[in-house]
């Protein structure tokens, strides 16, 4: 496949992901929802495995790494599902924009990287004023909201502390085979959190089901070895445009597809967090920013 055939791929994949989330949890049963998908993308990915015959290590460093990311990937994928009741699909994209601030931000503590600079720190309190202003909004246009809107927070950071975790323990094991166990290692908590919340529903309307299909062919066994295939073949800042992308058309999605409407005040959120991680991931590049006085977006902190 094409590096630009893979990268629209992921920009479609994680643009439409917020509203399948929504749809695969309508039937009031998100954990289900979620178990579903994991579960049909696991095996898809044991097809892969098969059919490439790809290694799937079982020693003890493998099974660290398994540990850390299904601890990660159960934590951050119910903690979304979970958010999707009480807000847009389109936010879920929104804040998840946030996900590198956090990446960065765990791997000053753990891995001991100090690439702050002012500019980034400047990048990090517009992303985060956005934030505020998509909480306020919430407030005053739905009470509920603001459960879902931490409940993403809390996910894009799960997310972000795995992935800094797992590259603390450096493996040497191929992509599809870490995806893979860490779908082995969280499973059986995907299943017993649906079996506590009903387990299967009586009825699973066609969107839904489709939605679950969707995410678990796209979504998992697709999105996930496309984002590694990237990671090999551009550099890592060609990939954080990504980010700067999906919110907008994630917005515009749920809007077309699922009747959500964007306020101005969501506009205007989502302006800061893409403007303020532009200039987090971007700002070294700014043409001007030698010529300022202070130089305050080249001096480290």
């Amino acid at each position: 496949m094409s590096v630009p055939v893979a990268y629209l791929a992921v920009i479609i994949i994680w643009s439409t992901t917020p509203l399948g989330i929504q749809w695969s949890g309508e039937n009031g049963n998100f954990a289900f929802g979620v178990a579903l998908r994991m579960g049909l993308g696991l095996l898809a990915l044991l097809a892969i495995l098969h059919v490439r015959k790809l290694a799937f290590p079982w020693h003890r460093a493998a099974r660290r790494v398994y540990y850390a990311s299904g601890i990660s990937l159960f934590t951050a994928m119910s903690l979304v599902y979970w958010s999707a009741q009480y807000i847009p699909s389109g936010w879920i994209a929104v804040i998840f924009g946030l996900s590198p601030v956090f990446t960065s931000l765990f791997s000053a503590f753990i891995l001991k990287e100090h690439a702050f600079t002012a500019g980034r720190v400047t990048g990090m309190l517009l992303g985060l004023a956005g934030l505020v202003v998509v909480f306020i909004d919430s407030l005053q246009t739905a009470p509920m909201a603001w459960l879902g809107i931490v409940g993403v927070v809390l996910s894009a950071m799960s997310q972000s502390l795995g992935a800094v975790v797992v590259r603390k323990l450096k493996p040497d094991i191929p992509a599809i085979s870490i995806t893979v166990g860490s779908l082995l290692i969280a499973m059986p908590w995907f299943i017993l959190s649906a079996a506590m919340q009903g387990g299967m529903p009586s009825t699973l309307p066609a969107q839904t089901l489709g939605a679950i299909i969707y995410l678990a062919i796209l979504g998992t066994a697709t999105g996930f070895p496309l984002y590694y295939y990237l990671l090999k073949n551009i550099a890592a800042e060609r990939i954080a445009l990504i980010t700067l992308i999906t919110p907008v058309t994630a917005l515009l999605i749920g809007a077309a597809l699922n009747a959500e409407t964007i306020g101005v005040k969501i506009w205007l959120g989502t302006t800061l967090i893409i403007t303020g991680l532009a200039i987090y991931e971007y700002g070294k590049y700014l043409p001007f920013r030698k010529k300022w006085p202070i130089r305050w977006l080249q001096k480290p902190l």
